[in-house]
């Protein structure tokens, strides 16, 4: 039987990673992190648990990519670090993955792949990429076939009938494959919630084109995600229509930019583009900046633009503000201040919320889910891509079009299963979980830290040193007391804080002084008193000691 492993994705919105085991071989499809949540301090990004894959490193025969966006691709480098295998992709997939390993130092065995051209992965694997309409161009499904069966993985698709590319998800090899007969369908289901069709991005292009009438003075600002390079390609064609000259601003967006123009992916007009330097000879009502910061990113060109400076980013009344992007779960209240702030600026602010067609969703709403089951007819289902309601609301969607319970489930992170023409079967759970770590580095943050982190965020910290006679119990100086994080009230209690400290090591034995730790607990227990007493606050208290000789 094909075996079937989800690392992650399953359970939750990004990190998707899943394995695929036939025999003594595997193959990974995807690669993908997830971003933190807000509660956890000081993590950079979120990798799926590869302790399982690694267990067994000469079995994983290749890395598949699907598409280029980094819930997909971006745990390459963490990956590949430890477990270099080849990685195949479309052109662009690769482009970006390249760039991210470079920026990282890893090397890599990078082989494009192209739609309807099968590939051979060891022995036990045909791989072929089926072309698939998503936010980001080169985004393909795989037909993964086996002695044991063909595996159908949509990767993220909608069913656009008028792509800014011309790139039709292509539906007739979805049908063609099924009519041979399709073991298992993995398909997205982050759109399973929502009724209908996803919107087309040529009604985004009709709205944008409307709006760009509108705006007969001030530069405008179009906000987007980094990697929406289809609707790049609508503004680079409307700018030109419009007689305006295009600012790309922010790093994502000016890289995958420029690396769809080197994959011929993206064509850029000639002397479309001007940059801040020559921002000045270029009047305002012909210019409209790209940027990114839709999501109220601090570091972000829009919040940026915001800022009190002086200069030619700065956004000024009059200028026409267009948030090009869904408010993604989490960030409404941030969302909900760049508005603000944009507003109290004196910008004319569009968004979804007051013109829907300024963004539309790269994934298949519910219409578009049942047509590709439909299209598949697979003997055995399971929704992939998404939280739990997504998955049991695509189960729903499945059986509706006549695949019994017997043949759709509903998998986890870490479940393992196996489908063949004439069964599925579980196989038990595997190791898995979540990875936190920084971009920069390659060590883990640990969730004892994330406490730690979230006990300082909530409570600020006390600091109180004494110092104490070597090998005695005399009270040399101190306690000495500092804070970091506390409100008015509690910084006016820190000298009777430090009389507290005093006073509880005044309460225990001269034999009891001399060591250390118990003077650390004294010192933790006064403070805190004080603090509780006076304002029913519990503060975090690191003690120091030092011991000088006398």
């Amino acid at each position: 039987m094909l075996r079937v492993i989800p690392l992650g994705g399953l359970g939750e919105i990004g990190l998707n990673t899943m394995v695929l085991e036939h025999h003594d071989e595997r193959i990974l499809i995807d690669c993908g992190l997830m971003f933190p949540r807000a509660d956890q301090l000081g993590v950079d990004v979120v990798l799926p648990d590869f302790s399982w894959v690694r267990e067994a490193p000469d079995s994983l025969k290749a890395i598949v990519l699907t598409h280029a966006h980094e819930d997909h691709l971006g745990a390459l480098p963490w990956f590949l670090r430890e477990l270099n295998v080849p990685v195949y992709g479309t052109r662009f997939t690769l482009a970006v993955a390249r760039h991210k390993l470079d920026e990282a130092g890893v090397r890599a065995d990078l082989r494009e792949i192209e739609p309807r051209h099968p590939v051979r992965i060891g022995q036990q694997f045909t791989v072929e990429p089926i072309r698939v309409t998503h936010s980001v161009p080169d985004a393909v499904a795989l037909a993964v076939t086996t002695s044991s069966g063909t595996l159908i993985h949509t990767g993220d698709f909608k069913l656009d009938g008028m792509p800014v590319d011309g790139q039709l998800t292509d539906l007739e090899r979805f049908e063609e494959l099924g009519a041979e007969g399709v073991s298992v369908l993995l398909s997205d289901s982050t759109n399973a919630e929502v009724p209908g069709t996803t919107g087309s991005e040529m009604l985004v292009r009709e709205t944008f084109d409307r709006l760009f009438t509108q705006a007969t003075s001030g530069r405008i600002v179009v906000a987007m995600f980094g990697s929406h390079l289809h609707r790049v390609r609508t503004a680079f064609e409307l700018a030109k229509q419009h007689r305006r000259r295009v600012l790309l601003a922010g790093r994502s967006l000016q890289r995958n930019v420029e690396l769809a123009k080197q994959a011929g992916i993206l064509p850029v007009p000639e002397g479309l583009l001007f940059n801040w330097d020559t921002a000045g000879e270029v009047p305002r009502e012909r210019q409209l900046v790209l940027c990114t910061g839709a999501q109220a990113e601090p570091q972000a060109a829009l919040t940026k633009m915001l800022g009190h400076d002086p200069g030619a980013m700065r956004l000024e009344a009059g200028d026409t503000v267009i948030l090009s992007s869904r408010t993604i779960p989490g960030n409404e209240q941030g969302v909900a201040g760049l508005l603000n702030r944009l507003f109290a600026r004196g910008a004319k602010v569009i968004y979804a919320g007051i013109e829907p067609g300024v963004h539309v969703s790269g994934h298949a709403s519910q219409d578009e889910q049942r047509r590709m089951i439909d299209a598949v007819t697979p003997k055995h289902f399971v929704p992939i891509h998404g939280e739990l309601r997504h998955l049991h609301r695509h189960r729903d969607l499945a059986r509706r079009s006549g695949i019994g319970d017997e043949h759709s489930f509903i998998m986890t992170d870490g479940d393992a299963m196996g489908f063949s023409m004439a069964e599925a079967r579980h196989f038990g759970r595997v190791p898995n979980g979540q990875v936190l770590t920084r971009r920069d580095s390659y060590g883990t943050v640990t969730e004892a830290a994330l406490n730690e982190r979230r006990a300082l965020a909530e409570a600020g910290l006390v600091i109180v040193i004494v110092a104490m006679a070597r090998g005695g119990s005399e009270l040399l100086s101190g306690p000495t007391v500092h804070a970091q994080g506390l409100q008015g009230d509690e910084l006016s209690a820190l000298s009777l804080a430090a009389e507290g400290a005093r006073l509880a090591l005044s309460e225990i034995t001269a034999g009891l002084r001399a060591d250390d730790e118990r003077v650390r607990e004294e010192l933790t227990r006064g403070v805190r008193r004080v603090f509780k007493q006076l304002l029913g606050t519990r503060p975090n208290v690191l003690p120091l000691v030092m011991r000088i000789a006398r």
